[in-house]
C-alpha cells in the first residue's frame, strides 16, 4: 500500500491495484473544487442574474482560468478511464502505470498551486475566488499520495529508460485505440517516414510548397475523403480515424497533416449546411482531391471577431453575386480550386446575422501567376513556421460568385453554418498538436541519446530525462482528450467544449515540447540546419489558429458558466 510521500514506481500488483484505486479517488477533489470555482465565477459575471459579457471581460483571468482548470478535471478523468480500459484489456504496463501516476502527479499539484496557462501566466485558486478552506478539499489523502509520490525524479527516470528500449517510430504507450484505428496508424506512420519526414525540413528551408506528388499520394489514400460519407465518394469513417491520420501525418510535418484539414473544413460546411444539388457535385470532387479547397475568413482588421467582417457580397439582377474586399491569412490559397468565402451580403447589419457562405470558384495559380482569376490578387504572407502551404493576403474587386454557389441556397446563415464546423476543425487541430509535439520528442530523444557530453550520452542526465519524460506524459494526456471529443463528435453528441479542450491543452503541449526538445539541443538547435528549430516554428501556431488560447479559454467558460 502507497502512503503519502511514498514512491509508487514500483509496479507489481498490490501498487497497480493501489494506483488505479487512488487516481479514481483524486477525480472528486478536483470535481469539487471546480464546482465551488463555477459558482465563485457565476457570482463574479453575473448581472440580473445572466452572465454579464462585460464582466466577462473585467475578469478575464479568473474566467480563462475556469477553463484551464475544467480541462485540467476532463484530462484527469479520461486519463483514469484510459487506465481502466487498458487494464482490464490487460495491456496496462510499467510504461502506461508510469505515465498515469506522473500525470496525477503533476496536475493535481497545479490544481493546487498554479496552472500554466502560458509560461508567464499562472491561474491559481484565489484568482477565481477560493479561500483557504475551500482548497483544503485538495487535501484528501489520495490526493496528497498522487502529488508526494507520483512525479518524482525516479518515475521520470524511469518512464525514459522503458522509452529506450522501445523501437523508434512507435507512440510511447498503449493509445487505448481499437485495432483498425492503430492499424490505420500503422499506414499513415510508414508513409510519413518514407516519404515525408525526409524531406520536410528541405521544404520548410527553402520556404517551398508540399510537392503534388504528396497530395496525389493522400488522395490516394483517401486523406481528403476520410470522414465523406461513400454515398458522395469518400470512405465515411470516424473523426477518430481522421485524429490518427492527422496525428501521424503531422508528426512527419504538420504541413502535410494539414493538407486534410481544408478539405475537412469544406465538406463538413457542404454535409451541414448545403443543397442536395451542392452535396452531389461538391463532395465527391472534394473527396477525390479533384477539387483542393481553401478557408477565407479572417480579415485584416478583424481577427477573432468574425462578426465585424467588412467583405461585401452584392447580388445582381442574374442573381450571381459580386464581391469586393479584402482577406488574409489564408492557407494554401494559390493552387486551389475552390473558396469557402464568408462575406456580407445584408449591408445594414455590423454583427454576423448579416454574413453568407459561398462556394467561390477559382482558377488554380501557378508560381509565376498566384492568382489568375479575374477579380482577386493576392500576396504572400512571409511565416516563421507552417510554410508548406503558404500564407497570403487576399483582395477581391468586383470577383464573381455563381447564384447557385451560395452555401444552403439562403443568405444570412453563414456564421451559423461555420460555428458548426468549428468542434471538427478544432479536435483535428488537437491531433495536428499531438503529431507535432510527437516530432518533438521523437528527434529530441535520438539527440539526447546520440550526443556526448562529460563522458556521457545526454539522456543519462536526470534534467534531459525529466524534459523526454514530461513530453510523453503530456501527449498522451492531449491524446486522450482529443480522442475523447472525437468519439463524442462520432456518437452525435455535442462536444464544443470537449473540443476546445483538447485544442487548448495540445497547443500548449506541442510548445512545451518544442520549446524543451530546443533546450536539449542546446546551441545546435538553434540552427537552421537541425529540425528541431523547424517543430520550434511550426509548433508556435497552434495556440493561435482555429481559435487562440485565450479565444478558446473564453468560449469553454462561457459555455460552462452557461
Amino acid at each position: 500500500m502507497a502512503h503519502d510521500g511514498q514512491d509508487l514506481t514500483m509496479t507489481h500488483s498490490v501498487i497497480l491495484d493501489d494506483l488505479l484505486s487512488l487516481t479514481g479517488a483524486a477525480i472528486a477533489p478536483v470535481e469539487s473544487i471546480l464546482d465551488v470555482a463555477k459558482t465563485h465565477l457565476r457570482g463574479l459575471v453575473s448581472e440580473d442574474g445572466r452572465v454579464s459579457a462585460r464582466l466577462v471581460e473585467q475578469h478575464q483571468t479568473a474566467t480563462h482560468g475556469l477553463a484551464w482548470l475544467a480541462t485540467y478535471a476532463q484530462s484527469l478523468r479520461q486519463m483514469h478511464a484510459w487506465a481502466e480500459t487498458l487494464n482490464a484489456d490487460g495491456k496496462f504496463g510499467e510504461v502506461e502505470q508510469l505515465i498515469l501516476q506522473i500525470t496525477f502527479g503533476e496536475y493535481l499539484w497545479q490544481v493546487y498551486g498554479g496552472i500554466q496557462m502560458n509560461q508567464g501566466e499562472m491561474l491559481r485558486l484565489q484568482d477565481m475566488g477560493l479561500d483557504q478552506s475551500e482548497m483544503r478539499g485538495m487535501m484528501e489523502p489520495a490526493v496528497q499520495t498522487l502529488t508526494q509520490g507520483g512525479n518524482t525524479q525516479a518515475a521520470r527516470v524511469r518512464l525514459v529508460d522503458l522509452m529506450q528500449e522501445q523501437s523508434a517510430n512507435v507512440t510511447v504507450g498503449a493509445t487505448g485505440l481499437d485495432e483498425e484505428l492503430e492499424m490505420i496508424r500503422e499506414q499513415f506512420r510508414r508513409y510519413a517516414v518514407e516519404k515525408v519526414e525526409p524531406f520536410a525540413h528541405e521544404w520548410h528551408l527553402k520556404d517551398e510548397l508540399i510537392p503534388m506528388e504528396i497530395i496525389d499520394d493522400l488522395a490516394e489514400m483517401g486523406v481528403f475523403g476520410l470522414t465523406i460519407p461513400e454515398e458522395y465518394g469518400g470512405f465515411g469513417l470516424s473523426k477518430a480515424s481522421m485524429c490518427v491520420v492527422s496525428e501521424e501525418l503531422s508528426r512527419g510535418y504538420i504541413g502535410v497533416g494539414s493538407l486534410g484539414t481544408r478539405s475537412e473544413i469544406a465538406a463538413e460546411l457542404i454535409i451541414a449546411g448545403g443543397t442536395d444539388e451542392q452535396k452531389q457535385k461538391w463532395l465527391p470532387r472534394i473527396a477525390s482531391a479533384e477539387t483542393l479547397p481553401t478557408a477565407v475568413f479572417t480579415e485584416p482588421n478583424t481577427g477573432s471577431d468574425l462578426g465585424a467582417l467588412r467583405t461585401r457580397a452584392v447580388k445582381g439582377d442574374a442573381g450571381d453575386y459580386t464581391v469586393t474586399g479584402n482577406k488574409t491569412w489564408i492557407t494554401h490559397a494559390s493552387r486551389t480550386h475552390v473558396m469557402t468565402l464568408l462575406a456580407r451580403t445584408d449591408p445594414d447589419t455590423t454583427n454576423y446575422k448579416g454574413l453568407s457562405m459561398f462556394l467561390a470558384e477559382k482558377t488554380p495559380g501557378t508560381d509565376e501567376n498566384p492568382f489568375p482569376t479575374d477579380g482577386m490578387t493576392g500576396g504572400e504572407i512571409e511565416v516563421l513556421g507552417y510554410r508548406g502551404m503558404k500564407e497570403y493576403e487576399l483582395a477581391f474587386d468586383g470577383f464573381h460568385v455563381k447564384g447557385e454557389n451560395l452555401l444552403g441556397g439562403e443568405e444570412g446563415k453563414g456564421f451559423k453554418q461555420l460555428m458548426e464546423t468549428f468542434e471538427s476543425a478544432r479536435i483535428q487541430t488537437a491531433a495536428r498538436a499531438i503529431g507535432v509535439a510527437q516530432s518533438a520528442l521523437d528527434i529530441s530523444m535520438q539527440y539526447a541519446i546520440d550526443r556526448k557530453q562529460f563522458g556521457k550520452s545526454l539522456i543519462e542526465f536526470p534534467r534531459v530525462a525529466n524534459k523526454l519524460a514530461m513530453m510523453a506524459v503530456e501527449i498522451m494526456v492531449a491524446r486522450q482528450l482529443t480522442y475523447f471529443s472525437a468519439f463524442e463528435k462520432d456518437e452525435g453528441r455535442r462536444c464544443d467544449v470537449e473540443a476546445g479542450m483538447a485544442k487548448l491543452l495540445g497547443a500548449r503541449v506541442a510548445w512545451a515540447a518544442a520549446d524543451n526538445g530546443l533546450q536539449i539541443h542546446g546551441g545546435n538547435g538553434f540552427a537552421l540546419e537541425y529540425k528541431i528549430s523547424r517543430v520550434l516554428c511550426d509548433a508556435r501556431i497552434l495556440n493561435i489558429f482555429e481559435g487562440a488560447a485565450e479565444i478558446q479559454a473564453q468560449v469553454i467558460a462561457r459555455r460552462i458558466l452557461g
